[in-house]
């Protein structure tokens, strides 16, 4: 396998070693709809093709934050009437998000269609960031996992053709720092649980968002 962009070149002797390498070049990811990792994995490439967007998209910062801040107040109101649905937002007017991602947190006692069949197969897919890299796990939980109702709710937008994912499972979960020494009070782990990330790009416009969010209540069982 040849690199170009990233600095050097490698040759692989397999099929198996290119995948694997491939594998720890794209942050070696297991295949769960959340970041799990089992050895540490590395993204260092930046072509100058990559560089150059990245330059051009800081001519119209402050247009994608205001986007941004407007999309999270679309939310926001559209959400109210949304019982057991609560968008995060600042959490005093000493702070000033630029609401890069926005996420919400369902409640235990929301229950959404399909809910019961859930985490009963285990996950094989192709992983993001490494293209023709697919892998399979091997148990359907983590031990830690998003409840049932969250990746019940995930698998429903993406059968409406929305993107949705968990919010980050903590560093200290991850088989890869198992040994680590970590500070705990358990908020980590029941965000994880019961959170979920909603589009919120440049490019999501006021109609997609109110697709969502009548997505997420024709989720919700009456």
């Amino acid at each position: 396998m040849i690199t170009t962009s990233g600095g050097g070149a490698l040759i692989c002797g397999s099929l198996e070693e290119k995948n694997r390498v491939k594998w720890y070049a794209t942050q070696a990811r297991e295949a769960y709809p959340f970041y799990q990792h089992e050895a540490i994995g590395y993204n260092y490439r930046l072509s100058n093709i990559s560089a150059g967007i990245g330059r051009g998209q800081m001519f119209v910062l402050d247009e994608h934050i205001a986007h941004h801040r407007h999309i999270k107040d679309l939310y926001k109101e559209l959400f109210k009437e949304v019982p057991g649905i609560e968008l995060h937002d600042n959490p005093g007017p000493e702070y000033d998000s630029n609401f890069w991602l926005n996420t919400v947190t369902i409640d235990p006692s929301i229950r959404i269609k399909g809910q019961e069949n859930v985490y009963k197969e285990t996950v094989t897919c192709a992983l993001g960031g490494a293209p023709g890299i697919v892998r399979q796990v091997k148990k359907s939980r983590t031990g830690c996992d998003p409840a049932d109702n969250v990746e019940a709710l995930r698998l429903y937008l993406a059968g409406a053709g929305i993107e949705a994912r968990p919010l980050w499972k903590p560093m200290h979960l991850q088989p890869v720092y198992k040994d680590a020494p970590a500070y705990l009070n358990g908020v980590s782990e029941s965000l994880f649980k019961v959170g979920i990330c909603l589009p919120s790009g440049p490019l999501v416009t006021d109609d997609d968002v109110r697709y969502i969010v009548d997505t997420i209540v024709e989720a919700i069982e009456k």
